[in-house]
């Protein structure tokens, strides 16, 4: 899941969701605004329905993430990348008491160097 997603393609979010798609691993992007189109659906709100979710992807900043902590722990994920910019001692520290593996990097250059 990216979290924080955009229509806009200069955002790195917009980015990190096609380069996923390109890559065939499944992506369900959650943002501001219902999106669709292009081949890409982005998702207003908490989405109940995502099934499964391996990582959740962060592009939000610190302040905006508190009204998700509830939403990503209900997800269960077995990971949440902090993107730059989204770092978040708090909500890292949440995570980890609950066993979620907390990772501080780009998910684009992880996804360059076969780290994703």
């Amino acid at each position: 899941m990216v979290l924080g997603a955009s229509s806009n393609p200069e955002r790195y979010s917009f980015r990190a969701v096609r380069t996923l798609q390109c890559r065939n691993i499944p992506v369900i992007a959650v943002g501001l605004r219902d999106y669709d189109k292009d081949n890409l659906t982005i998702r207003k709100g908490k989405p109940a329905d995502t099934g499964p979710i391996h990582t959740v992807t962060l592009y939000m900043n610190a302040n905006n993430q508190k009204e998700y902590y509830d939403y990503i722990l209900s997800l269960d994920p077995k990971r949440v990348i902090f993107n730059p910019g989204t770092t978040n001692p708090e909500f890292a520290s949440i995570l980890r008491e609950k066993g979620i593996e907390v990772v501080d990097d780009c998910m684009l250059v992880m996804i360059q160097c076969g780290k994703f």
